[in-house]
């Protein structure tokens, strides 16, 4: 695990075209995505992804990436980060467990201090559609960044914690850094994709982060916040064509 120094790091939302500032506590990020030797250590996940092997674990949904994360955890003999009520899957930011960074962590580790598009030259940083490849390489063997994490852009996209839009998207989760087809403008920091939490699809894995970033049974850390999730899906009046307002949010 890479740490990752406290920070701040602006946010845009595309639709509102609102900027927000984030402040970042320090955590823990994996250097790479999560292999299929590492998938294959945790018991119970699919079997399709094989021991001894360094390439990504691929197609990952997100129900599995969070279900690998608390194996992952009750292995290690950390606190889970997730836990399951009649809202969906909560997520406890005391505790100590693996779980998936939030947008704000994911960018801010794939920028490491830079300020462009990408962190480097992407021929030297990231597998993407100028590769032409039929399916990912194996982790770390282009340059990291400056906090010695590898892939952050290109060969898979990497499931993040955030719903996508709970007013436009519905349950949609966010992915981030691009996969071994895109072109290179999918290949940037700050390029969002989302996608259904049980959606298979073939260039989507994941990366874990680790650390109590919020106080036991808080619903707020790391540019994220419950609250904030609720207030956006409780969308009123008619509905632009097309928009899926997550229901189980939305406020009373």
């Amino acid at each position: 695990m890479a740490s990752i120094p406290s920070g701040t790091i602006c946010m845009r939302d595309a639709r509102s075209e609102r900027v927000r500032e984030v402040h970042l506590r320090p955590f823990q990020l994996a250097h790479t995505q999560v292999t299929n030797a590492q998938w294959a250590q945790v018991p119970g996940m699919r079997p399709e992804h094989h021991a001894g092997s360094n390439l990504p674990a691929h197609p990952v949904t997100w129900f599995e990436a969070v279900a690998w994360c608390n194996a992952s955890s009750l292995a290690a003999g950390l606190e889970p980060a997730y836990g399951f009520g009649e809202r969906g899957t909560l997520w406890n930011v005391g505790a100590e467990g693996y779980r998936l960074p939030t947008e704000a962590e994911w960018e801010f580790a794939c920028r490491a201090g830079t300020t462009g598009p990408t962190h480097g030259p992407l021929d030297d940083i990231a597998w993407t559609a100028g590769d032409s490849l039929d399916g990912p390489r194996q982790v770390g063997l282009k340059a990291a960044n400056a906090f010695g994490a590898f892939d952050m852009l290109g060969n898979i996209w990497e499931w993040c914690w955030d719903y996508a839009d709970t007013a436009r998207y519905g349950d949609y989760r966010s992915l981030r850094g691009g996969g071994w087809d895109d072109k290179a403008w999918s290949c940037r920091a700050s390029v969002r994709r989302g996608s259904a939490p049980d959606a298979v699809i073939d260039d989507v894995g994941f990366r874990v982060a680790r650390g109590a970033v919020g106080e036991p049974g808080g619903s707020i850390a790391q540019g994220w916040s419950a609250q904030a999730d609720r207030r956006r899906a409780a969308i009123r009046g008619p509905l632009p064509v097309g928009w899926t307002p997550l229901r189980s949010l939305q406020e009373d």
